[in-house]
């Protein structure tokens, strides 16, 4: 399913362990939430850096449609929860945005250059699980994470193409080490199920 994004692909350090994907499986209430905060933090994620840079042409057109898409993928999360009768909840948020983010630098442009960086692997690890989960998913939600791969896919290239443009010199170094952390993040055990979560402690 992801042979048509090999750029995605290629980004990734790795793909999501099996024990996840069973954990996903198995907690499909709890998915459907947590995708619903994940959206709505997304277009949060877009917003706040068109109110941070607004002097960066490109990236207000960019991230304003992102933030739209993710907004309306909030609403489709959302009207499937209330057609299943599952009620919208607070949810302890996963370690992997913060142990992507709380190694931003600090300076500019350094800090749009990480920040953009962490968001092009955001969506591309969405991406790459939404792909991983649906061929195990009825087929209402399989249709629907489906239809998610290629405006995923798309929101990954933005980022990273705008992470590459306000750089001013190579990022290769960069993505490099934020690909180490992510890598980390996803196949270390972790104790609650989130999209972005490692497999589950007991495996």
């Amino acid at each position: 399913m992801l042979s048509a994004y090999p750029e995605l692909v290629e980004f990734l350090p790795c793909e999501s362990p099996k024990a996840w994907v069973n954990w996903a499986i198995e907690n499909q209430t709890l998915l459907l939430n947590d995708h619903a905060h994940c959206e709505k933090k997304a277009a949060s994620t877009a917003m706040s850096l068109m109110y941070r840079y607004v002097d960066r042409d490109n990236l207000l057109h960019k991230m304003s449609r992102l933030a739209r898409e993710e907004l309306l993928h909030f609403e489709q999360v959302h009207k499937i929860m209330r057609k299943r009768g599952i009620a919208y909840e607070h949810l302890s948020a996963s370690r992997y945005a913060d142990g992507l983010r709380k190694h931003i630098r600090t300076h500019e442009p350094a800090r749009l250059v990480d920040t953009l960086i962490i968001g092009a692997f955001v969506e591309a690890r969405s991406c790459e699980r939404f792909a991983a989960l649906a061929p195990h998913l009825d087929e209402e939600l399989s249709k629907f994470y489906l239809s998610l791969l290629k405006s995923e896919a798309r929101h990954f290239e933005d980022y990273l193409a705008l992470a590459q443009e306000y750089a001013g010199e190579p990022i290769h170094d960069r993505v490099a080490f934020f690909r180490e952390l992510e890598h980390k993040l996803i196949i270390e055990p972790d104790a609650e199920f989130r999209i972005h979560s490692g497999p589950p402690v007991n495996v």
